[in-house]
């Protein structure tokens, strides 16, 4: 049995956290980032990593950094044999990666190293990538790029979009972290370097990328649109007002328009024409509107004809 520190912040790093309370192992600390404001109020919200935890009944530290000498001594104190870390957000000294008997452990939500950095789900949809996967590595002082410990591959389905990739992989994570703790525990490990020469840095996504160029291609579009779902959503403009795009496929039969001049609006889809081949928009929202498919939008108003900016 180990004692563990757990860090996390998303809801990404939440089954992994629920399959360890269950696990042989003792969670002996949750690290979170502070409550932030959130919402229309712009109440105090907790993360979803330290709602878990305090399911759980397990102790949570939310410091803004590790700056503090306290906040070290804090972490020092608790004598963990291994930390466990899924996207918690915060950069940790190397006082505090080799604090730990067994050091610190990452789950990134990619095969490394494919995709380092903060957005490595969405930079795979947008690359095309045709599978994508989980890695546990033990931590160094660089931006993911230390040993690789164990991996799982997942295929990307057509049209997957971000939020469906995440939605596995989380649980892939999990599962995975869980099957590869007793090796971690034997201290057996031998983490296997990464190539250097195939990293790719996955910068975090920005408001300012997910609007759409209708010069692009349709089928580069569609990949766009699937990345950056949940957010931040892709958007055009029409009579200057805001509109979502949230479902879409391509066509790439030629059709004669300029660039995201709207060909046809019926029950089966919005047809915009593209840089090359044709969008064809399934669902969508209008500025101030709830999301809606093709068919409701045109019982609201025919689109034929407009142009999107």
């Amino acid at each position: 049995m180990m004692k563990i520190i757990y860090a996390g912040t998303p809801d990404f790093a939440v089954p992994a956290l629920e399959l360890l309370v269950k696990s042989e192992h003792e969670v002996i600390a949750v690290y979170t980032q502070p409550d932030r404001p959130a919402g229309r109020g712009r109440k105090l919200q907790q993360s979803d990593v330290k709602q878990c935890a305090l399911s759980y009944g397990l102790p949570v530290y939310q410091p803004t950094s590790f700056k503090a000498e306290a906040d070290l001594e804090q972490f020092v104190e608790l004598e963990a044999d291994l930390m466990i870390v899924a996207a918690y957000g915060l950069i940790l000294p190397a006082s505090i990666l080799n604090s730990p008997r067994l050091g610190c452990i990452n789950i990134h939500g990619s095969l490394l190293p494919r995709w380092r950095g903060a957005a490595p789900i969405q930079r795979a949809v947008l690359a095309d990538d045709a599978s994508t996967g989980v890695t546990i590595m033990q931590m160094d002082n660089g931006l993911d790029t230390g040993g690789m410990i164990s991996k799982k591959t997942l295929s990307i389905a057509t049209n997957s979009t971000s939020f469906e990739l995440h939605e596995q992989l989380k649980q892939l994570g999990a599962d995975l972290l869980i099957a590869t703790l007793p090796i971690i525990e034997s201290g057996e490990i031998q983490p296997e370097p990464q190539d250097e020469s195939l990293a790719n840095y996955a910068r975090k996504l920005t408001k300012a990328e997910a609007k759409i160029d209708w010069n692009k291609s349709a089928e580069q579009i569609v990949r766009e649109i699937n990345a950056f779902i949940p957010w931040p959503v892709s958007y055009t403009h029409l009579d200057e007002k805001l509109v979502r795009v949230w479902q879409a496929s391509f066509d790439t039969t030629p059709r004669v328009g300029e660039s995201g001049h709207v060909l046809e609006h019926n029950h089966e889809g919005v047809y915009v024409s593209c840089g090359d081949g044709v969008l064809c928009i399934q669902a969508l929202q209008f500025e101030g509107k709830k999301r809606c498919t093709s068919a409701e939008a045109f019982n609201g108003r025919n689109l034929t004809g407009c142009q999107l900016l």
